[in-house]
Parts: structure tokens; C-alpha cells; sequence
């Protein structure tokens, strides 16, 4: 079974990929689509394909990828089934970037200054946490991440509170709550080569995570540089994660749900969860993101960090729940 379920995996994306391309508030037929996407034509079903709905579908399936994949190393690295990639601050690091050019207006003046500001402020948390856990193994690097992402999310908290407008404050809350909708290819250009960079550092070290799972000194016996993956890990994390939620907001629990839904299918050994984590990921957020323009409640639609907040947070108190049994 298990090495059929990347092919299956890929075919599932592929489906929802297709779904996605259909689904919204003017529904579309396959034909239509088909032929926008090899015949372009300035017609209204063209334009809805490829300058509205292919730009959305492919950043969902690299951010849903991505933060199934941090989720992937992170459990590994750190040998923790509760770690995800807000463990160490990048998430609200690159929250309070975008907040920051929000708040002193860079955003209105240049539509690409959130997410810029919020790739700077992803790898100036992730930078932080690593140098306050500098030979300070494993612990000292989840209690370091942890202090950052409490410290950010007070500042981000205190930009709210004293947001100078109405209209600001609308703006920060709606980023905070996380969406794909309105993006661009431009959003698509700048957080492109940042994810597939920083996905291509953390599949590097896919057998190191092998070896690190039997401890950090039984690791560097074996000749594995515990401290240099640690680096890699951190910086593909701070390029790809930073780059998701510069582009779309804070989209939680995908990192800590993907990891755990492939895992029973492909054995514990972390290094075989990567690819199916990413892929799961991604199928998590287009279907989601599917779901915020389908369902409605006689109200704007639901973002898609939120959605993602309702079905994740019963499964974190389930395998909250799960790995206490486990432990008792």
C-alpha cells in the first residue's frame, strides 16, 4: 500500500485541482475550462480560468504543500507528534511583517509590501529563535520559537489596538484570519521560488531526519551534523512557510494535520512522510479553500484560515487526546 499512495495522492490533487478550476460563484463547465486553458481567448469564462482561478488554485497547492512539509520535518527534527510550523514563530513573524506595512500604510501605496514585509519578518523570527537556541538542542529550540511567537503575536495584537483608522484595522484583521482569494500572479511570482526553495532544503535532509529520530548523540556518532540540519531545516521553514503566510495570511493546523493523516499508510520512518505529507497538505488547502467559495451562511464568505481553524483545532484535541492515552 504504501508505495501506491503517492501516486494516489497526486491523482486525488490532480481531481481537486480540476474541481477547483469549476468550482465558485459563476461554476464553470469542463469544456470551458478546457478551452481556456489551450485555447486563451479575452472571453469572460477565459479570464475568470486563468487570471482568477488558476493563480488561486496554484498558491493554494504550494502553501498547502509547504506547511505540510515544515509539519513533516518539524515532528521529525524536534521527535514531537504535537510540532507545526508556528512552533517557531515564522507563521507570526511574517504576520506582523504584513501588519507593520498594513499599519503605516506601505500596503496602500504598493500592493506587494505586505508580503515582502512579511518575508522579512518571517526570517527575522525564524533568525531569533535559532541564534536563542544556539547549542541549546531541541527544547531550547521549541521554548525559543514559543517566546518569539508569544512576543510577536503581543506586538501584533498592540498594532490592532492602535490601528490609526477603521479601514486599517479591517485590513489586519482580515489578513490574520488568512486567505487566498483576490491573489494574483503576481503573489504567485514572489512566493513561488521562495516555497520550491525551501521545499527542496527540507526534502535535502529527508535521511538525516532518519537518523536524528534515534536522538541527537546517537546521530552525530553516525556522522550527522546535528547543528547544520538544524540550520537547513530552520532556513527552508523561515523561505517556505514565510513566503505562504507573507502571500496569504495565517492558515493554521495544515502543518500539524497532514503529517498525521499519511503516517498509518506509510510507517513512521520520517523521511517517507515527506512527499506524502506535502501532497496531503496540498489537497487539504484546495479543498478547503473549494469549500470558503461553495459554502455560505447568508454572510461573506469564510476565510480560509478560519475554516481551516474549525476543522483543525478537533483534531489537535483529538491527538492531544490520542498521544496521552498512548503515554498513560
Amino acid at each position: 500500500m504504501s508505495r501506491w499512495i503517492n501516486p494516489l495522492l497526486a491523482i486525488l490533487l490532480l481531481a481537486s485541482v480540476a474541481v477547483s478550476l469549476l468550482a465558485g460563484t459563476v461554476w464553470l463547465h469542463p469544456g470551458e475550462v478546457t478551452g481556456a486553458l489551450l485555447h486563451p481567448a479575452p472571453d469572460l469564462p477565459g479570464l475568470i480560468v486563468r487570471e482568477i482561478r488558476l493563480p488561486r488554485v496554484l498558491l493554494a497547492v504550494l502553501i498547502g504543500g509547504i506547511l505540510g512539509l515544515s509539519g513533516a520535518v518539524l515532528q521529525g527534527l524536534l521527535r514531537n507528534p504535537l510540532a507545526e510550523p508556528g512552533l517557531l514563530g515564522v507563521s507570526v513573524g511574517a504576520s506582523l511583517g504584513a501588519v507593520i506595512a498594513i499599519y503605516y500604510g506601505f500596503s496602500a501605496s504598493f500592493t506587494l509590501a505586505s508580503p515582502l514585509f512579511g518575508l522579512g519578518g518571517a526570517f527575522l523570527a525564524a533568525g531569533l529563535a535559532f541564534l536563542l537556541a544556539r547549542n541549546g538542542g531541541t527544547l531550547a529550540l521549541i521554548l525559543a520559537g514559543s517566546a518569539i511567537a508569544s512576543t510577536v503575536a503581543a506586538a501584533t495584537n498592540l498594532a490592532l489596538n492602535l490601528a490609526p483608522n477603521p479601514y486599517a484595522a479591517y485590513e489586519i484583521m482580515n489578513w490574520l484570519m488568512g486567505s487566498i482569494a483576490e491573489r494574483s500572479w503576481d503573489h504567485v511570482r514572489l512566493a513561488a521560488p521562495f516555497i520550491l526553495g525551501g521545499g527542496a532544503l527540507l526534502l535535502f535532509i529527508g535521511r538525516a531526519l532518519d537518523v536524528l529520530a534515534l536522538g541527537d548523540t546517537q546521530a552525530e556518532s553516525l556522522g550527522i551534523a546535528v547543528g547544520r540540519v538544524r540550520w537547513i531545516a530552520l532556513i527552508g521553514i523561515a523561505m517556505g512557510v514565510g513566503a505562504a503566510t507573507a502571500v496569504a495570511g495565517a492558515i493554521g493546523f495544515v502543518g500539524l494535520v497532514a503529517p498525521h493523516l499519511v503516517r498509518p499508510l506509510v510507517g513512521h520512518q520520517p523521511s517517507k512522510v515527506l512527499v506524502p505529507a506535502t501532497l496531503t497538505g496540498a489537497i487539504i488547502v484546495v479543498l478547503a479553500d473549494i469549500a470558503t467559495r461553495v459554502i455560505r451562511f447568508g454572510g461573506p464568505p469564510i476565510n480560509l484560515g478560519v475554516f481551516m481553524s474549525l476543522i483543525g483545532a478537533p483534531f489537535f484535541l483529538w491527538l492531544v487526546l490520542h498521544v496521552r492515552s498512548r503515554t498513560a
